[in-house]
């Protein structure tokens, strides 16, 4: 029997792109070539980050249209003692987890008297600055690698924060003004406007920050709208290499949000996303979608996917609290069955775990809790203590 030849597919087009997102052309070519694409780069290798969750804030001077995270002072919105986030960091530890996420909301001292009043207690003029604080407090007094998620940031603040924070992240969610227009998702946020955002991952790819970014998709974006994104991303990832990965989230309604009504993308439809992300953003990108917003996750693997995200064992996604990740023996077990293997990585994904992108703080440590393939070493090989 003869194999039929690999039909080629065609270099990425934003015209194209949204035809795809569309449906106006079949989607299991694409999806054929993006998991070609993802084999050529990654293999057949799916990564997740073991991790705690540290919300760090849930105040925030942004008003987003499908936000549960952020509440104002009285109504959950507060700041993590220091106590409270080492101790939540030291359990993680324990668990043999290796990432503390630390995420805040974005600026919320410019919004609330209660978080500049608390931030004076502590010494810090900003949460970036205490956020700073904590991750050092983090890498002094635990194993873990903090991954900031502080926001909208300018280079001076990437620059407090590199010593602590292995890497950082910052969505994109869409490259589109038009999302912040009243009646729109981002209307009264002003760090959600795209350009800021673009300039704040450019200022850490400048200081050479291993950056996480990505999509939300089902916002009200227009197809058109979401292969800009992707294509806006592409292109970030293309200038400064810093790029280290691609998040395709899709939007969860929220009950007592102003969009707690609105449609959520199917597993279908985003499956179409994540294989145009793929096509769009190459081999080489580690591209994520997390597993616990969708069912069957794993029909993401059909369409390119190769990485789960941070999962952990001890706290909820504090972002979507109602959707709890999978157990890990579940995940595993899952991610095999449909014939790959699920590999424990760092915050710092394999290939940039090279002097360029490490903090010499942090270097040391990094490569130490690192296996000769660049992934984290698991509990029974030991990893760096202090």
């Amino acid at each position: 029997m003869i194999a039929s030849p690999v039909v080629a597919f065609p270099a990425p087009d934003p015209v194209l792109a949204v035809e795809f997102l569309r449906g106006e052309r079949e989607t299991a070519p694409l999806c054929a070539a993006a998991r070609r694409l993802r084999d050529e780069g990654k293999g057949r290798v799916v990564t997740y980050s073991p991790k705690v969750f540290l919300p760090l804030t849930t105040l925030c001077r942004d008003r987003c249209a499908y936000c549960t995270f952020a509440a104002p002072p009285g109504a959950g919105g507060r700041y993590l003692e220091p106590e409270e986030a080492l101790a939540i960091a030291r359990a993680g530890a324990a668990a043999a987890c290796t990432e503390a996420l630390i995420t805040s909301g974005d600026r919320p001292e410019d919004r609330w008297p209660e978080a500049r009043a608390f931030l004076a207690r502590h010494g810090c003029a900003s949460t970036v600055e205490y956020t700073a604080r904590v991750a050092r407090a983090v890498v002094e007094a635990t194993t873990l690698f903090p991954h900031a998620n502080p926001g909208v940031v300018s280079a001076a603040e990437v620059a407090a924060l590199r010593p602590w924070c292995a890497s950082m992240g910052l969505m994109l969610e869409n490259a589109s003004p038009r999302l912040m227009e009243r009646g729109m998702p981002h209307h009264g946020c002003p760090d959600k406007d795209p350009a800021r955002r673009l300039a704040a991952l450019r200022a850490m790819a400048a200081q050479r920050v291993p950056v996480t970014t990505g999509v939300l998709v089902g916002i009200g974006e227009t197809p058109e709208e979401l292969a800009d994104s992707l294509f806006s991303l592409a292109s970030l990832a293309a200038a400064t290499g810093a790029v280290q990965e691609v998040i395709v989230q899709n939007f969860r309604a929220k009950p007592g949000t102003p969009m707690g009504g609105a449609a959520e993308p199917t597993p279908q439809y985003l499956a179409r996303v994540v294989a145009v992300a793929r096509w769009v953003l190459g081999p080489e990108m580690n591209l994520q979608v997390p597993p616990n917003l969708t069912e069957r996750f794993e029909v993401y693997l059909e369409a390119g996917v190769n990485d789960w995200g941070g999962v952990s064992p001890l706290t909820p996604d504090w972002v979507n609290p109602e959707a709890p990740w999978p157990h890990l023996d579940e995940l595993r077990h899952r991610t095999e069955a449909a014939g790959f293997r699920l590999v424990p990585r760092l915050p710092v994904y394999p290939e940039f775990l090279r002097a360029e992108w490490l903090d010499p703080a942090l270097s040391r440590r990094l490569r130490a809790s690192a296996d000769e393939q660049g992934y984290a070493l698991g509990p029974q090989q030991g990893g760096m203590g202090l």
